[in-house]
């Protein structure tokens, strides 16, 4: 159990769905939509299509299990992280073990924890999202993300998303916490596999910036769908 972290101030924030899609609202009632809804909405055709080919191959109902699965479990592995890296005692559950036996030794090189599963909002840009942490990784200040999967990813190619998510954080955070001189320029996706040690995956700056770019065509995308409904 590491010891009370020095957290930056949390933003006030609830998340709400309406038509199948996630918003953020903040403490003065405005509304922006989050991560996951923008990215959603202007996944790539060929992104669409593979993702279809993989519930035909499956099944609807078995498609639906293994992703509620993968659900619940990302879930629950993030919960278990977030208490530890809050210097909080819990139980490991059963189901969570061989994630944290995974991403564990990995942890150890966290240290000077600024924030941990927070809402960050982006207004300039208009979106939001939660922020699973913001801490230093040997020693260089990053925005931090935990992935569970079954099998080693292998490539950045792999994580699909993943480091546009981080790209948006990255931005978000930056923008948020401006007046207290935060700017985050490195980013650290982990995936905890079961019986082997995370994958790790860092993210210089000129990776970010590269993200962030595809990541800023992407909002300007949803905004024009959005105009069009």
């Amino acid at each position: 159990m590491l010891p009370k972290p020095q957290l930056l101030p949390s933003y006030s924030a609830k998340s709400v769905r309406q038509g199948g899609q996630s918003y953020f609202v903040d403490a003065r009632g405005v509304r922006l939509p989050s991560v996951s809804t923008i990215l959603n909405a202007t996944k790539p055709l060929e992104a669409r299509e593979a993702l279809a080919r993989w519930r035909d191959r499956l099944g609807t109902e078995v498609a639906g299990q293994v992703t509620s699965r993968a659900s619940r479990r990302g879930t629950q592995t993030h919960k278990y992280i977030k208490h530890y890296l809050l210097g909080e005692a819990s139980p490991c559950p059963d189901t969570v073990k061989p994630y944290w036996e995974s991403v564990e030794p990995v942890l150890a090189n966290i240290g000077e924890v600024r924030l941990v599963e927070n809402a960050v909002f982006h207004y300039d840009l208009g979106y939001a999202g939660k922020v699973d942490c913001v801490a230093s990784y040997r020693g260089v200040p990053c925005i931090c993300d935990w992935k569970t999967a079954d099998a080693p990813k292998g490539s950045v190619e792999r994580l699909y998303d993943g480091p546009l998510q981080l790209a948006a954080y990255c931005g978000a955070v930056n923008h948020s916490y401006a007046e207290q001189g935060i700017k985050l320029r490195h980013a650290l996706l982990i995936v905890a596999i079961p019986d082997q040690t995370a994958e790790v995956f860092w993210f210089e700056p000129e990776d970010l910036i590269q993200q962030w770019h595809q990541w800023q065509a992407r909002v300007a995308e949803f905004e024009r769908f959005r105009q069009s409904w």
